[in-house]
């Protein structure tokens, strides 16, 4: 059957009916009955839950029209009068014109005519006056037809409850439509007209199903005139091009209409019963529209009138069903885990997602598929599940559309020949809906997918934790992407690895899954194909997109809502936001905008030499790290000491979505023509530092001072708790800098003007360096902390050959903004302005003044 709508409102128009129903109105010999009969079908069977329904089974059953395609549904309630939905027919708060909607009678299959189907126009539509949107309540229309509809066996009246009557919580009750099938999923042809049985909730119990958070992180309000009709476990619901129809129940041989298809939040979900308007408090309103009209309406007086007395309490049990998938014993004991076994083949892992279904890579099979979309040995192919006696049979193979060109969708789902029981061992996984949004720091796993190998080492090489979106897309994406919203469809997903690589390890034949758990629920978020080079998988494929294909395909698979909310207005994840440009070695200078100063520096190291000191160093590439020669040797020694280097630390504690990364200094490297007067020094790590929010290089800027950048020192203020801090300055242009320290600056170094106040911010004996925030969003190293001195800086851009030949990965950034150094020999200088001036503050304001004075 088909199911709920998505909050804001839409409606999908099915196309447009072959043939016309055409009828001529009634004749003046025609005669309807005196006393009108209602909710009388003619007796035929009907199909429990989500199926077709038997012809004249519910005879009141109406299609409304627009533009030739069927829009809602409705009930006929007296020969000219029809009963729907307001949403149908305001738009932008104007009602649409009655003239552009007709209404279908009799009708069963909306792809072929139907033996006593007639068209009828519409001549006034009519909506209360207090409508203004749906989730606000009175959701009903009247639809007075330009001529009454032609009674018959396909064509007859239900009735209408009086304001008195009751429905019982718990009646069985049935609704009726031609929407969507599930979510985005229209009723395929022949479009037969849907049953399913839903049952009455109470207003208690339905709203405290929808004071959960749930899908779209939204609650709902329910208010006098609406009616629940549902389950908790959900699986069956009405939807999308439903709406206006008919939820009625059956009492004393007759049927009377309980409620209108209104809204929902998505179709079909977990705890979120469909929402009607009940009609039984709109007695008067439809009495006062339909006056003078004969026949009206019919009203029966209920069969079994309420007793009087105590009225059933408001407080119900409020059950909450919990997800139906996902649940593993412990992690890495899947017991959706299935293997594939295929005739000459390694087995092919994937998982279960439903009764019969289970999800695979495609390009595990797509060389045996035959002319006829099937593979030729089919029928010799056997699944294999967890703690299953015997292995299951292979019924049909369904590749993704785009599996054989896009990595993205390498997928396939196999049919099993007969569903298993999942009351036993085996269980499904679940799947995310499109705008499921697994959170930062979310704990995932790696599982087997494809025709990848065991892992090659212990269980904890498998964990993980999700980053955030705007690292992964920036870390891993198209450079300048817009990084999406949370709650969009993300691109990639990137799992931050809770133990480091370990040297030798290879993972190259490995090919996996990415499981992430939300509550105690394990939800398959993403695939994998080859990882690069012999690295673990740094970024996921994300299923999320898929999940409509997979629903549409299995008509079963456990799509389920994203179990935990704490994402809210504030902070990265909902702000537009796109990515700054990559260099040729890819990502560089990546930090937050929102992330607080001196907190995450991803690019700051700890450089501890011989235990006895620590300096500051700075990513500059996977393997290296520059810091200042003073602090690293001794002077004069030519000796490499006992160096260790660690990344991710903000003191004591480690970053935010990240881990501590420590490596130890093999090498330390000079520029030949300066020697050990060399300011700068790289030193090389042990082991090459993956890319993460704990420990990425920064971007180095070949020259100049880039334009529109502001520009800090990072250091920290005390050196034995080393928590990061910035100082904000200014680069002094080569002439004020060169003015200001003309007897002691050595050859290519910066001048910085400190803030107001923030002098003292960094000590100086670390050797801290010298940033800028670019206008495109990367942060560029200019130079390291002269030895004792706040103000000056060896700059990056003079040495950017010999970092680029010594590095190999440096990522050096295109020249950008005009040359700083002065052209040789230059006497720009007023005489006698030397330090002894005082500050370089109060020497910088009299050289600023001396152009005055002189004039």
């Amino acid at each position: 059957m088909s199911q709920h709508l998505l909050l804001p409102f839409v409606i999908l128009a099915i196309s447009p009916i072959p043939g016309a129903f055409q009828d001529s109105a009634l004749s003046p010999t025609q005669e309807e009955p005196e006393d009108l009969d209602c909710g009388r079908p003619e007796p035929y069977a009907r199909i429990v839950g989500g199926s077709d329904a038997q012809p004249g089974t519910w005879p009141w059953q109406v299609s409304l029209h627009q533009g030739g395609g069927h829009i809602c549904g409705g009930s006929l309630i007296a020969p000219s009068w029809v009963l729907s939905a307001a949403h149908c027919f305001v738009r932008n708060g104007t009602l649409e014109p009655a003239a552009e909607w007709s209404v279908v009678l009799g009708v069963h299959s909306q792809d072929r005519p139907l033996d006593g189907a007639h068209v009828r126009a519409v001549a006034e539509i009519l909506v209360p006056d207090n409508y203004s949107k749906v989730e606000l309540g009175s959701d009903l229309a009247l639809l007075r037809l330009a001529s009454p509809a032609r009674l018959g066996p396909a064509v007859r009246p239900v009735c209408l409850p009086r304001a008195s009557h009751h429905f019982a919580h718990g009646t069985a009750c049935w609704t009726t439509g031609w929407g969507d099938v599930q979510e985005a999923d229209p009723l395929p042809l022949p479009w037969v007209l849907q049953e399913v049985e839903l049952r009455l909730l109470g207003e208690a119990a339905c709203q405290c199903l929808y004071s959960r958070p749930g899908p779209f992180n939204l609650t709902l309000q329910l208010l006098p005139g609406m009616l629940c009709a549902g389950y908790p476990e959900g699986r069956r619901d009405t939807c999308q091009g439903d709406s206006g129809g008919p939820l009625v129940c059956e009492e004393g041989g007759r049927w009377f209409q309980a409620g209108i298809t209104s809204f929902g939040f998505g179709c079909g979900r977990r705890n979120r019963p469909g929402v009607f308007t009940a009609v039984a408090p709109y007695e008067a309103w439809i009495r006062e529209q339909v006056m003078g009209s004969e026949p009206g309406p019919a009203f029966p007086t209920q069969a079994q009138e309420p007793q009087s007395g105590p009225q059933e309490p408001r407080e119900e049990n409020c059950t909450i069903a919990l997800p139906e998938c996902g649940k593993a014993p412990q992690p890495g004991a899947w017991p959706w885990e299935a293997q594939v076994m295929v005739p000459g083949s390694r087995p092919c892992h994937g998982a279960l997602v439903s009764e019969s279904w289970v999800l695979v890579p495609a390009s595990c099979f797509l060389d045996r598929i035959s002319s006829d979309g099937q593979p030729h040995d089919l029928e010799a192919w056997r699944v294999l599940l967890p703690s299953r006696p015997r292995a299951e049979r292979v019924a049909r193979l369904v590749p993704h559309e785009n599996a054989s060109w896009d990595d993205a969708s390498d997928l396939a789902l196999l049919q099993l020949r007969a569903p298993v029981n999942l009351s036993a061992a085996p269980r499904p996984v679940c799947l995310p809906h499109p705008e499921h949004y697994f959170l930062p720091g979310s704990r995932c796993r790696l599982a087997r997918w494809g025709r990848g190998e065991p892992a090659p080492g212990p269980s904890a090489q498998l964990e993980a934790e999700l980053l955030g979106g705007w690292w992964c897309h920036c870390l891993y994406g198209r450079q300048g992407a817009p990084v999406p919203l949370a709650g969009d469809p993300p691109h990639a997903l990137c799992p931050a690895y809770q133990e480091e690589e370990e040297a030798g390890r290879c993972w190259n034949d490995s090919r996996w899954s990415l499981l992430c758990r939300e509550e105690g629920t394990w939800f398959l978020a993403g695939i994998r194909d080859f990882s690069s080079g012999c690295l673990r998988p740094r970024a996921f494929f994300p299923l999320q997109t898929h999940g409509p294909w997979i629903s549409h395909v299995t008509r079963g698979a456990y799509l389920e809502d994203q179990l935990a909310w704490d994402w809210g207005l504030e902070g990265e994840e909902t702000e537009a936001q796109t990515c700054p440009p990559h260099t040729e070695h890819g990502a560089c200078g990546l930090r937050p905008e929102a992330a607080p100063v001196g907190v995450l520096w991803p690019w700051l190291a700890e450089v501890h030499v011989a235990g006895d000191r620590v300096c500051t160093g700075i990513l500059v590439a996977p393997g290296w790290v520059l810091a200042a020669t003073h602090c690293v040797l001794r002077l004069g020694s030519t000796t490499v000491p006992y160096i260790e280097v660690y990344l991710g630390r903000a003191g004591a504690n480690p970053l935010p979505q990240g881990h501590q990364v420590s490596r130890l200094v093999i090498s330390i490297r000079l520029p030949r023509h300066l020697g050990l007067s060399a300011p700068l020094a790289l030193l090389e790590l042990s082991s090459r530092v993956e890319p993460s929010p704990s420990a990425l290089p920064i971007c180095l800027h070949p020259g100049g001072i880039p334009p529109g950048a502001s520009c800090w020192v990072l250091g920290w203020k005390d050196p034995q708790d080393r928590v990061p801090v910035a100082a904000a300055v200014s680069i002094l242009t080569s002439r004020l800098c060169h003015c200001l320290y003309q007897s002691v600056l050595p050859p290519g170094t910066l001048c910085v003007l400190y803030a107001e106040g923030q002098e003292d911010r960094c000590e100086v004996n670390s050797a801290p360096p010298l940033l800028c925030h670019t206008e495109g969003g990367s942060w560029v190293l200019m130079g390291m902390a002269v030895r004792g001195s706040r103000e000056l800086f060896a700059a990056v851009g003079p040495e950017e050959a010999w970092i680029s030949q010594t590095v190999g990965e440096a990522h050096f950034l295109p020249p950008s903004g005009s040359p700083y150094w002065p052209p040789d020999g230059s006497n720009l200088c007023p005489p006698d302005l030397a330090r002894a001036s005082g500050s370089p503050r109060a020497a910088l304001f009299l050289l600023l003044l001396t152009p005055l004075i002189q004039n």
